[in-house]
């Protein structure tokens, strides 16, 4: 469901298909991996191909942040459809992360 790619401190992950308590679980534990590094520093998370998100995946999200705000890091996302800006709205996960667009990712 998953495919990262790391450069430098930063690692863009893209999900693929839902994010729901189907899978929640699972999405958890890979992202965790993910970023166990320390020197990760930046969480981009790429919604191309995401169709769907519930609160489970909000969640996942959240806690992602957390960890990363706590060793100083942050956490963006990069190309939401409209459905899943939807949802970052409603939730207010818009106001703790940021949209990013193309430059503001590969930076």
């Amino acid at each position: 469901m998953l495919q990262s790619i790391r450069d430098g401190d930063s690692i863009i992950v893209r999900l693929a298909g839902e994010l729901d308590h189907y899978c929640a679980q699972s999405v958890r534990r890979e992202l965790d991996a993910l970023i166990a590094d320390p020197g990760i520093r930046r969480l981009i998370l790429d919604f191309t191909t995401l169709q769907f998100m519930d609160s489970s995946g909000i969640g996942v999200i959240l806690g992602r942040y957390r960890q990363m705000r706590d060793r100083g890091g942050m956490v963006g996302v990069i190309h939401m459809n409209p459905h899943i800006a939807r949802i970052f709205h409603m939730s207010g996960m818009d106001r703790v992360i940021r949209q990013l667009d193309k430059q503001e990712a590969a930076q």
